[in-house]
């Protein structure tokens, strides 16, 4: 039986250049899906998959994201007292989110690059195996996605990548293509990545989106890639970490999410869509704005 994993660290740090002036005082973690900020769905299934300890890994304009998973303040307990009993259910929500976990935040410095969050925050992780995550995709899926990649590495060992079948040409121009032998029914052993190959030179149907469950043997190989970074290089997990672990023998798996639905909400279409495929999801809301939206049609 493979460890499982206790820790997570979300890289939350980007402007969210795409959405400005929204995002000049609002990061885009925060961006509300209906009635939460992006950042709490990830969150959420997080935790459900057992995960107590979160290290959010921010810039200087984040301040939002602490505020949102601490306690509420007292001013704003006391105005939804007023309310009566029937408002209520307003701070046990609050009070819920706040302690869904423990959170620690820290200000990323270092190149640029996504593998610099997971230089930050290594020093919290020890000697255990940690998922580590982009706040800005949301993948809806049963079993939740953190669950599934929990046992493809108690199945497997290893660290394993998040994927998703791709069928266009897009695809196989937007994302990493991973190579390897597959070893069953949407896993494949990997022994190397491709960042954006197109279809014709693609080794694979897999792409990796989303997130990782790292071996914490992935920290050992941080302080060696920043020392063989040359100067304005950027540092990405890919090349810096993945594919020099692999050619040391480490174990890496890729696995496609299965009865899954991938949101990339860093991205304005990719926004709308989620927020209204979450409205129309919504018990509440669902039915009406479906009515709306037809008439709109």
């Amino acid at each position: 039986m493979q460890t499982r994993p206790t820790k997570a660290i979300i890289a939350a740090a980007g402007f969210g250049t795409r959405f400005l002036p929204q995002t000049k005082a609002m990061p885009k973690e925060m961006l509300p899906i209906i009635d939460k900020p992006v950042i709490q769905y990830i969150v959420e299934d997080l935790v459900e998959a057992g995960v107590q300890d979160i290290i959010i890994v921010g810039s200087a304009n984040k301040r939002s994201i602490e505020d949102h998973f601490d306690v509420p303040n007292e001013d704003l307990l006391m105005n939804i007292r007023a309310g009566g009993p029937k408002k209520q259910h307003f701070i046990d929500e609050l009070m819920r989110v706040s302690d869904m976990a423990n959170f620690v935040y820290l200000r990323q410095k270092g190149p640029y690059g996504n593998a610099t969050p997971l230089a930050n925050a290594r020093h919290l992780i020890g000697n255990e195996p940690f998922f580590y995550v982009f706040a800005d995709d949301i993948i809806v899926a049963q079993p939740n996605v953190y669950k599934q990649l929990i046992n493809q590495h108690e199945t497997h060992g290893g660290s394993i990548l998040t994927c998703l079948e791709v069928t266009t040409d897009k695809e196989y121009e937007s994302y990493g293509i991973l190579s390897g032998e597959t070893i069953g029914n949407g896993t494949i052993k990997m022994n190397g990545i491709i960042e954006k190959p197109g279809r014709e030179k693609a080794p694979s149907n897999f792409a990796h989106v989303s997130s990782f469950l790292f071996q914490p043997a992935v920290l050992e190989y941080v302080d060696k890639g920043l020392s063989d970074l040359k100067q304005g290089q950027e540092f990405y997990v890919s090349d810096s970490l993945v594919e020099p672990m692999i050619q040391d023998g480490h174990e890496f798996f890729g696995y496609q999410v299965t009865d899954s639905k991938r949101y990339d909400t860093g991205d304005k279409l990719g926004y709308l869509r989620t927020v209204i495929d979450f409205g129309l999801a919504h018990p509440d809301l669902g039915d009406d704005l479906r009515k709306y939206l037809s008439e709109k049609m």
